[in-house]
């Protein structure tokens, strides 16, 4: 298998970073891109880091590739992804964004988009890219076309967090107490850029500092050990609501006045129906391992809920096809049509914000209209063979509606679950949802014994 056959998967491109060949895939990377912008008719290239002790000299490797095939290259340094979004779709370039998001320490990566924060998926020129990159590895570069690339220093902050505040009303916001864990990640530097702008928000900064090595926790809250010292001092403090960011702040997830945390569903369908308050009618979008809450809930606002596979570029092309105005995964990430169809957690965090202002309620009240099933969340089993196992569990459940939009989906009536494999590692994933937690227990355990048999 090739280096790149190891670290490319799904719209972005991550490998661990431990000695001098990971900066020649960068520097192949960056002329892959090249050839792949310049095709599309794009000369210059919007480049963005997060934190990471690698993320200086792969985006020197980058660019070098960049400049060696004429594309100018727009600096914004260190900045989250969703600043990195925001400058594509304002300087209307092609981005790219060094992270490994919510990956452990010594990993690094890649994000890629075209102008206007479209995205680069595996059908929309990433495997055009890895394969010219992969050329380049192989002893194989591309003619240079005799022009040399630029490279310009900008700061975008700014402009971003501006853009940020035009999301929610600050008067509905009023006074609150808020705490954010930024994990030593992105978070650190554009959290309280917006928060101190919001006069009647007193704010904490949990782990602030910007350091890669995470010495204090990993920057992924999906796993709930990960927001416990956040739920711990949400409680001691006194505070209304808590924010806990991944390593690159384009995810957030949300902790209550009691320390408990909110799924991405939950929020998902808060901020669809403070969406379509505002935009009546309209197409809100949500992924296939979302509650059914957050359909329910749509339809319910008047609005029209469209379901959608998995995954960043799928999303972002769908908004785009169907004209969504917002969208919700499971998994934290929130795309808004303003925010060039882009995800970013500070716009989530200051809705989330500004619906507990207005309700006039504790958060722990206003969630519970939106909370009407339970979940599974994601369980992982090791198979050999997941294709073989989802056949076999969809001939288990051949007497109820099925699709296979992502994976496996079988719906049981009052209850259902999605089976998917991972792209990367022989692994299912198992998410299912009941009415009831005995209930959901249950039918796991049931779903897991067939899959191990």
């Amino acid at each position: 298998m090739s280096v790149l056959d190891q670290i490319v998967k799904a719209y972005d491109i991550r490998g661990t970073v431990h000695d001098e060949l990971n900066v020649d895939v960068a520097h192949a990377l960056g002329v892959g891109f090249a050839a792949f912008v310049t095709s599309a008719g794009a000369d210059r290239v919007v480049i963005a880091r997060d934190m990471r002790p690698s993320g200086p000299s792969l985006v020197e490797a980058f660019t070098r590739g960049l400049n060696e095939h004429g594309v100018d290259v727009v600096d914004v340094g260190l900045a989250s992804t969703d600043l990195m979004y925001y400058a594509s779709g304002t300087l209307d370039v092609p981005g790219a964004m060094f992270t490994a998001s919510h990956n452990p320490a010594g990993y690094n990566g890649v994000k890629l988009c075209l102008e206007g924060a479209r995205p680069v998926g595996a059908d929309s020129g990433l495997s055009d890219v890895k394969a010219v990159a992969q050329a380049v590895l192989d002893g194989n570069e591309p003619e240079r076309s005799g022009t040399v690339g630029s490279r310009t220093e900008a700061s975008m902050l700014d402009e971003f967090v501006e853009h940020v505040l035009t999301f929610a009303d600050r008067d509905e916001i009023g006074s609150m107490k808020v705490v954010a864990d930024t994990a030593n990640g992105m978070g650190g530097l554009v959290v309280p850029a917006v928060l101190q702008r919001l006069d009647g928000v007193e704010f904490e900064i949990m782990y602030p500092e910007l350091d890669g090595t995470f010495p204090n926790h990993p920057a992924d809250p999906l796993q709930p050990a990960n927001q416990r010292d956040l739920r711990a001092r949400v409680v001691a403090g006194g505070f209304d609501l808590g924010l806990a960011f991944d390593g690159d702040a384009d995810r957030v997830f949300v902790v209550d006045e009691q320390g408990v945390g909110l799924s991405g569903s939950t929020t998902t369908a808060i901020l669809a129906a403070a969406t379509l308050r505002q935009q009546p009618g309209a197409t809100i979008l949500h992924n296939l391992i979302c509650s059914r809450a957050v359909p329910d809930v749509v339809r319910e606002h008047g609005g029209e809920p469209v379901r959608t596979r998995v995954g960043h570029s799928y999303i972002k092309q769908v908004m785009a096809e169907t004209g969504a105005v917002f969208g919700g995964e499971h998994s934290a990430h929130y795309y808004f049509a303003r925010n060039f169809n882009a995800d970013s957690g500070l716009i989530a965090s200051l809705m989330v914000m500004a619906e507990v202002g207005r309700a006039g309620v504790p958060l722990s009240e206003l969630r519970i209209p939106f909370e009407r099933f339970s979940s599974s969340g994601e369980i992982n089993t090791q198979v050999d063979d997941a294709l073989a196992v989802i056949d076999r569990i969809s001939g288990e459940f051949a007497d109820h509606p099925q699709d296979e939009l992502d994976g496996l989906t079988v719906d049981c009536g009052e209850w259902w679950f999605n089976l998917r494999p991972s792209n990367t590692e022989p692994l299912l994933r198992l998410n299912l949802e009941a009415p009831t937690r005995d209930q959901c227990d249950d039918r796991v355990a049931e779903l897991l014994a067939l899959i191990t048999t």
